[in-house]
């Protein structure tokens, strides 16, 4: 009965041991060790642009701003001249009212309707400019990032990179800086754009 054990033992543990061999060789065929060129991290090949620097460097960016900057302060100008008009208008009016110029009350109210109907028309126009600067800067917005975008396809044909990341502010809080193409992809932006400005 002893050597019946001591058999039935041995053969147990003969099993297990030839279990965990076998396991043990199909776990080193399915899952071999990892090196470094078979690792995420050193497949994945990653670069950074940092947008407020290819913005305040690329020609065209720079061109659209100041294009932008111009509008916005000719709409200003357009505004704050028609309204200090208004104003001399609503003062004259006011003036008028007290010194009793106007021969009947009706004059007046016809005069009163004139300016309200020109602050209106003056509102209007306010609105009007502000809908149509905020069009022309989205779409400015986007024929700039077409342009980065389509610049980056073709630049990305031969450089490979798995992913472009923007850094804009501190939205990258370390980052290796051979990883930053800003300044290449700013040449090669300028040099594009001063081919096509010709």
């Amino acid at each position: 009965m002893k050597r019946f054990k001591f058999t039935a033992i041995a053969a147990a543990t003969a099993t297990i041991l030839l279990f965990a061999q076998c396991a043990n060789n199909q776990a080193n065929q399915v899952a071999p060790a990892a090196t470094p060129a078979t690792t995420a991290e050193a497949a994945l090949k990653v670069a950074y642009v940092d947008v407020d620097s290819l913005l305040n460097n690329y020609k065209f960016s720079v061109k659209l701003r100041n294009d932008m900057l111009r509008k916005g302060e000719n709409m200003r100008m357009t505004l704050s001249e028609k309204g200090k008009a208004l104003e001399a208008d609503m003062n004259d009016f006011r003036r008028k009212v007290e010194n009793n110029v106007y021969a009947t009350r009706q004059r007046a109210e016809e005069e009163q309707a004139r300016i309200l109907k020109s602050q209106e028309e003056l509102a209007r126009l306010e609105q009007r400019l502000v809908n149509e600067l905020s069009a022309e800067d989205q779409k400015n917005n986007l024929a700039l990032r077409d342009s980065i975008n389509n610049f980056l396809k073709e630049y990305n044909k031969t450089k490979g990179y798995d992913l472009i990341l923007s850094k804009m502010a501190d939205n990258i809080l370390l980052g290796n800086e051979s990883l930053n193409i800003t300044k290449e992809v700013i040449d090669g932006l300028n040099s594009r754009y001063n081919e096509e400005s010709k």
